[in-house]
Parts: C-alpha cells; structure tokens; sequence
C-alpha cells in the first residue's frame, strides 16, 4: 500500500508540473502541498527539478511568488523580533564585489536612533560575505543566541549576526537542486529564495540593494528591475513594507576587494574618508532604511541628510565601535586599522598600455581576489582574512604605461602570479574614457518603478 500511495502522489506531482509547463497557474493548496513534500521528501528530486525548469520557463504570478515564498518561510523557524523596541528595517544586498555596505549602513542607521537587527551570510563564489569581513576582526563574534541578539540592540541599538541554519529550510534544500539544474538564474525562483529568509528573519519592513552589471548576479537593467518588483510585490504580499533600491555593480564597490582590506575601508567610510562611490550607495540606502522606519516622520530628502550627518557627527563611528565591543571584538584594530594581520606578499599590477582604464569584468576581478585567498570555493574552503586587492584604478580613470592600477595582497607568489594574470586578462583598457552611469539606477515601491539615468 505505501508504493501504491507513492505512486498516487508522483502522479499527482506530474500533472502539477504539466500544468505549469503549460504556463497554468498552481493553486494555492498546490504550492503549499508541493514545498511541505519536497521538504518531507515525498516529492523526488528529479520531480522537483522538472518543476523547476517549468517554473524557469514559464514564470510565476505574483500571487503564487507571494505563496511559493510563505511556504518556504514556514518551512522553518522564524524570529521573533517582538521584544526589540522600534521599527526594525532589515536590508539585503544581491551581492556584488567590493559590497560593505552593511559594515557601514548598520552603524549610520543605529546611530539615526533605528534598530539595527541584521542576520547576514557568508561569501560563496566571488561575492565577499558580511559575516566573513567581521569575522576578520579578531574576537569578533557572530554566533550568538536570539536572546543575546534582541538583548544587544535593545541596549546599543545594533547587532550583526550570523543566519540560522533553521531559517526557511526548504529554500536551502531547493537551491541546492537549482545549483545541479541550471535553474539558479530563474527571477522567480531568486525572488523567492531571499524573501523567504528575510521575512522570516522578522523585521517590520524590509530594504533590498538589487545590483546589477558585470559584478552582478543579475547582468542587465531589464532582469534586475524585474527581480525588484518582484520581491517588492513578495514582501507587501506578505505585510512588509518592502523598498528596493536598483545600484550600478558594473565595476567593483569602493577600492578595497577582501576581507580585512574591507573592514579597514569601511572605517575610513565610517570617518567620512571612503571612496565616493561607496559613500553615495552608503548614504541611499541608510537614508531609505532611516526613512522606511521613520513612518512619515520625514521626508525622503531628510532621511538621506540624517545618513549623512550620522557620519560627520561621528556617532556612526561610535555605534560601529559600541557593536564590535560588545560582540567581543578587539577594539584595538578598529581603532588602529594599521595592526590587522597583512598579507606575507604584495604585487603590484601595472597598465599595459598608456591610455583609460575602459572596463573591469568585475565578477572575474572578484575571481581573481579569491584566487589570493580572499574567497571561498565551497564552503569549506579557508578564508586569508588579509588576502585581496587594492585598486589604485577605476573604470574612467586615465592610466599611463606601467602605472601601478591595482596591489594584490596573498600568502604565496605562486597566488599573486596567477591572480595577476587573471586580473589584466579581465581589464580594458582604450583611447576614449568610458561613458559612465549612474550608481543608483532606480527605486522600487509597491507603488512606482523609477528608472534613473539616460543609459538605462
């Protein structure tokens, strides 16, 4: 009898996914039914995975995204936030190469007196993580209770801790699918995987930093506004007020590339001295954090002056050292970058040609700063918390001959070698400077979808 009710049920399944290969719209109770017994392992894998390439090719409604994305959620656990005084806005980047927002965005918004509840992930690939780059501060701790974690942002006001590996469990179990199935670039399917996690990390809105360029897991304008409004029309499905802010990562974030080199960037951002690309992606999205908690409060315009103040007044800074302290960071590093651990070899790339520095292959260049030691392959690969790069070039910038454009930082020759090679191969270089683009490329609400910029 149990083979025949397994039977039964692939059946079942298999009409399932016959009527989302024929671009028909799953019911409710489907959907739900379909994430419960995948999670049970009543559905097979390979079930699952024709599922997921019909889902690839025919899409999903916003309703059954909105569906797909609770069931996911309440596959697992979720956090309850109650006791944290405030509105609490959480932020999620899709990633990017040289992205340390977090490290300072968190501070800024804390310090505008919002509480900053933030669970973040490691780097996979060539996007760095954020738990990764405060965990290169020695002592630092990210694991930590729920309790602690509520208990620290009730008193400082931020915390930044690692995810629970109970978070939106089927979301784990289908990405792992994805990734053998060649369904990982699917809009819905992305949408879906984030929001499942970030509505079950329980914060009362939700910000989303959706790159797009060469550095990005989303390539084109047209995919990444789609994946905006997308998870947009998740989370107010859900009661999230959810914004999106659409940003350039056609060349690397700031000049810094690796985990350590990071964390010292963002003190010098936290001080007012970043890079002015980071600084102004920094200061959109604490202004849209610090406004989506403000609940009309103030204007747009002065939530973005507020993010800028924090910095000047240096309570941002102060916040950042007050999160480090009381995480168990040795506040001595912070305080004096210069005493991080620095890498055993240096090597300096030079321009081959006299001229502008065109373009960067910008997810290759993070290919090549895990080629150092800054990434990880899989995730049991090590992390050199001093490995990475140093870019003394832009895209724009104009280079002669043999000038220095970037310092690659490793344990061994042999890596900075092969790095070195990687990083020029992945270079443009011509006689015209490049046109150049906004790096804040348009802003989602449930409301309007905003495009900036002639290129776009």
């Amino acid at each position: 009898r149990p083979c025949m009710e397994g039977l039964a049920m692939a059946e079942r399944f298999c009409d399932m996914i016959q009527k989302k290969k024929d671009g028909k719209i799953l019911s409710e109770e489907e959907i739900k039914e379909m994430i419960s017994d995948y999670c049970e392992e009543k559905i097979p894998d390979y079930q699952m995975a024709a599922m997921l390439m019909a889902i690839c090719f025919q899409g999903m409604t916003d309703e059954e995204l909105a569906t797909m994305t609770l069931a996911m959620t309440n596959s697992g656990n979720r956090v309850d936030l109650s006791s944290i005084q405030g509105v609490k806005v959480d932020k999620h980047s899709t990633g990017g190469v040289g992205d340390k927002t977090t490290l300072i965005i968190g501070p800024i918004v804390a310090a505008a007196g919002v509480p900053v509840a933030k669970m973040s992930g490691r780097g996979l690939g060539f996007t760095g993580g954020t738990i990764d780059k405060l965990e290169s501060i020695p002592g630092f701790c990210t694991e930590i209770s729920v309790e602690q974690f509520s208990s620290q942002v009730n008193e400082i006001g931020i915390c930044v801790a690692g995810q629970s590996g109970e978070l939106a469990p089927a979301d784990k179990k289908l990405y792992a699918l994805r990734d053998v199935t060649a369904t990982v670039e699917s809009i819905p399917l992305i949408a879906a995987s984030v929001m499942s996690k970030k509505i079950a990390a329980g914060s009362d809105k939700i910000l989303l930093d959706v790159t797009t360029g060469s550095g990005a897991f989303i390539k084109d304008i047209d995919g990444a506004k789609e994946l905006a409004e997308k998870m947009v029309a998740i989370g107010t499905h859900n009661g999230k007020e959810t914004v999106a802010l659409i940003t350039d990562m056609d060349e690397p974030l700031g000049l810094a590339i690796g985990n350590n080199l990071e964390v010292k960037e963002a003190i010098e951002a936290l001080h007012g001295r970043g890079p002015n690309d980071l600084m102004e992606v920094c200061y959109a999205l604490a202004g849209n954090m610090i406004f989506l908690a403000g609940e009309g409060k103030y204007t747009y315009e002065e939530a973005l002056q507020m993010a800028a103040d924090k910095v000047k007044d240096g309570s941002a800074w102060e916040k950042f050292c007050y999160m480090v302290k009381s995480q168990g960071g040795e506040l001595s590093y912070v305080e004096n970058p210069e005493t991080f651990k620095k890498a055993k070899i240096s090597e300096e790339v030079t321009a081959p040609v006299s001229g502008y520095l065109k373009h960067m292959v910008t997810a290759e260049i993070g290919v090549a700063a895990g080629m150092l030691g800054a990434g990880r392959a899989t995730k049991d690969s090590r992390i050199d918390n001093s490995a990475g790069i140093i870019l003394k070039k832009k895209p724009g910038d104009k280079v002669e001959k043999g000038e220095v454009i970037a310092t690659l930082f490793a344990e061994t020759k042999e890596q900075t070698n092969a790095a070195k090679e990687h990083f020029l191969a992945n270079c443009e270089f011509g006689e015209k400077p490049p046109v150049k683009r906004p790096l804040i490329l348009g802003r989602i609400t449930k409301d309007t979808s905003n495009l900036y910029g002639n290129e776009v």
